[in-house]
């Protein structure tokens, strides 16, 4: 059989044009797409894939697969709030899957449309319903699903023995088995990236990347239990590790084709003892590729792990900060401190990593002073680039199930609801927290400190590539 996977994350604005040019601005590859890809390539299925955000014109490439495609799989993404300097908009991917799903069926009636990821993670019955089109549900890690899914659309196996699904019988949705999580992530194969070799990602306005670029999961889950994520759901709490032997083998394939990789784990070097190993074995084989950590935690900054890193062929390190008020850490269970943060972000520094930060702005605990300070202090530290965003409420996470039982909160208001003082959810209305994010931009980008330093390290580096990128942060904040 043939299977045509759809990206189709937050971002894309769906249109039944064919023609209709997309502004591609996906920066890493599909990986959960390209796992799943594998597995059906590796049970001799043919598979082609479509990132939406990837993709000059994706419904031209739609329409050209869909009459030898068996079978559709759409990655489905709920919903997000994305700050611009003209103000705070939603986006609902999940909306926008269940019109391309739709499209589909009215093309092709009889094909089967799978969904999967985050979405149908969360909401893995009610997805059916949102996406009216699609036939199944996967809940969960997908990678055994989808074999015995692609065994019953031969017709060789019943959905109802298919574990962590729902789908669709006689307009009646039913259940598979119970969903179970994949507990030997080694047992699982390498995605298969080829499937996206027809792109050009890596491209990004805080920073660049050498291409060609992939990026690389080396765990599932996170040890920590921060209250504004939503890691909580099926599992996700539970921190799977995969092996140093497996982790390295993979990055050794990637060196072969690659210049640039990102870590996308949410906690890379939170087993410390782990992540050694793995560096260890990296300086010792001697790769040629720069590594980005997205994953980086500041309770682990030490000099000699991050020389490591640095032999490693790490590049870029990229720390979730949130606050510089130890009260508001706190109340997000961070378990760090602003000492840990300065001494992190300055040892990166030093040590001359690309260094990026993010800040997160109105907690319900926060007053005015609370983010002066936090603005403050993000123009303190030496970071080469501030990503500020507001808080939200995000369905499955700790504060956004408190806020259910206190009834500010309804399945109503939607998956991501901005932490609103109309809504008793913060000390701010949306319209002041959007204020508070562009003086923050603002502040931060438009420093001649700043600048200063960036055309420094421009000059140092011989990289004059960076200043397109650092031309955009600017046109970016005005």
């Amino acid at each position: 059989m043939k299977f045509l996977l759809l990206q189709i994350p937050a971002g894309y604005i769906y249109s039944s044009k064919i023609d209709k040019p997309q502004n591609v601005s996906s920066y890493h590859p599909p990986l959960g797409l390209l796992y799943i890809g594998r597995i059906l390539e590796d049970e001799g299925h043919n598979v082609e894939l479509i990132d939406f955000l990837a993709e000059r014109y994706p419904m031209r490439s739609l329409n050209k697969e869909l009459s030898t495609t068996d079978a559709v799989g759409i990655s489905v993404f709920s919903s997000s709030y994305e700050e611009t300097m003209q103000g705070g908009r939603f986006t609902y991917p999940y909306k926008e899957s269940a019109k391309i799903a739709k499209y589909i069926k009215e093309i092709e009636s009889d094909i089967p449309i799978i969904i999967g990821g985050p979405h149908c993670s969360i909401q893995p019955k009610k997805s059916l319903d949102e996406i009216p089109s699609a036939d199944i549900s996967v809940e969960g890690d997908g990678e055994n699903s989808i074999k015995k899914i692609a065994e019953s659309i031969e017709g060789s196996k019943n959905l109802s023995d298919v574990q962590g699904i729902y789908y669709r019988k006689n307009n009646v949705i039913k259940r598979g088995k119970p969903a179970k999580i994949i507990q030997d992530l080694d047992s699982i194969p390498f995605p298969a990236r080829h499937l996206v070799d027809k792109y050009n990602y890596g491209k990004r306005s805080k920073s660049n990347f050498k291409p060609k670029f992939t990026s690389i999961i080396t765990g599932r889950g996170c040890p920590f239990n921060c209250r504004f994520c939503t890691r909580n759901t099926l599992g996700f709490n539970i921190f799977r590790k995969r092996s140093v032997e497996n982790v390295v083998s993979e990055i050794e394939e990637i060196n072969e084709t690659y210049d640039s990789l990102m870590i996308v784990d949410d906690t890379f070097l939170a087993d410390e003892e782990r992540a050694r190993e793995i560096l260890d074995r990296l300086i010792k084989i001697g790769t040629d590729i720069e590594i980005y950590v997205q994953g980086a935690r500041v309770d682990t900054a030490n000099r000699n792990l991050y020389s490591k890193l640095k032999k490693a062929g790490v590049k870029h390190l990229y720390y979730g900060l949130e606050s510089a008020n130890q009260d508001v850490l706190n109340f997000y269970n961070k378990k760090a401190t602003t000492s840990q943060i300065r001494k992190a972000i300055k040892l990166s520094n030093e040590m001359d990593f690309f260094t990026v930060g993010t800040f997160i702005l109105g907690a319900p605990i926060e007053t005015k002073d609370h983010i002066k300070k936090t603005i403050d202090f993000a123009c303190s530290l030496p970071l080469d680039a501030a990503l500020f965003t507001i808080l939200t409420y995000k369905y499955g996470s700790e504060i956004w199930c408190e806020a259910v039982k206190k009834g500010k909160i309804s399945e109503a208001d939607g998956y991501t609801v901005v932490a609103d003082s109309r809504k008793g959810l913060g000390n701010f209305t949306k319209e002041e927290l959007d204020k508070f994010y562009r003086h923050a931009m603002k502040r931060f980008y438009l420093r001649p400190r700043y600048i200063f330093q960036q055309i420094q390290k421009i000059f140092k580096d011989g990289d004059f590539n960076k200043i397109k990128v650092r031309l955009n942060q600017l046109k970016n904040v005005y």
